[in-house]
């Protein structure tokens, strides 16, 4: 499979060994009209990326969201897809997400044999990710809608053999989530392992809300930060979160 521009990108953040911003934007909870304004707040903070899904989204409501967005501004759409109807050409890439901490076969393989048609047909930039659920302290919707346990947050030996294996099958880049609505965000022991002993991209999510913490991961090897609830919260947030990865 061919390697894409925005996967380019992202092996070069871990090659410079820097760090970049994505905002996740449900379309669920978010309304067409209000897209405008989330372009604008991103594009003045220089967001990286727009990641855009969710678990339980309509695709008409995903599309126009993604047409709205685009309409303001130039930054990278990435689908974040709950389920494989989540596809939709209108964006620029789409994490092909592989539940690895799992046990759960649908979400390793099957759904993506459901997804594989419309993916293929789709043009889309594919980046094939390992996602990894950590314990954030609460269940969270990932955690109940796949079936499946996170990884204890006091495991990284754990979540860095889940991460060699998904290195060694060929996953681009690793997603270490402690889900939406984390009690507690992934520590920075836990990023450091795996970032220090991985080659490929490394993500993470789940429980950011202020700068102190993005520039914390930053610096534990975190190479895009993924922020969606605080700023559903707070929209404002962007700015700072965005500045931080910067140093």
């Amino acid at each position: 499979m061919r390697t894409g521009k925005i996967l380019q990108q992202l092996q070069l953040l871990k090659t410079e060994q820097r760090s970049g911003f994505a905002v996740l934007a449900d379309p669920d909870k978010m309304a067409a009209e209000d897209v405008p304004k989330l372009a604008k707040l991103c594009n003045e903070a220089g967001v990286d990326y727009l990641f855009i899904g969710g678990s339980l989204l309509l695709a008409h409501q995903m599309e126009l969201c993604i047409t709205r967005f685009k309409e303001n501004s130039d930054i990278p759409v990435v689908l974040f897809p709950g389920n494989p109807a989540q596809v939709s050409p209108l964006a620029d890439a789409l994490l092909y997400l592989s539940l690895i901490s799992g046990r759960n076969a649908d979400l390793l393989i099957g759904q993506h044999v459901v997804s594989a048609p419309l993916v293929k047909a789709s043009g889309l930039e594919v980046i094939s990710t390992g996602y990894i659920l950590i314990d954030g302290g609460v269940q969270t919707t990932v955690s109940y809608m796949s079936h499946s346990m996170p990884i204890p947050a006091n495991k990284p030996e754990i979540a860095l053999c889940t991460a060699w294996a998904g290195e060694m099958q060929g996953n681009h880049v690793i997603y270490m989530d402690a889900g939406s609505g984390a009690k507690n965000s992934i520590s920075t022991g836990m990023i450091k392992k795996v970032s220090e002993n991985v080659d490929i991209p490394l993500f993470i999510g789940g429980g950011i809300s202020t700068p102190e913490k993005v520039r914390e991961n930053c610096q534990a090897g975190a190479n895009i930060i993924v922020v969606g609830n605080a700023i559903e919260r707070d929209a404002m947030l962007i700015k700072d979160l965005a500045q931080a990865t910067r140093g």
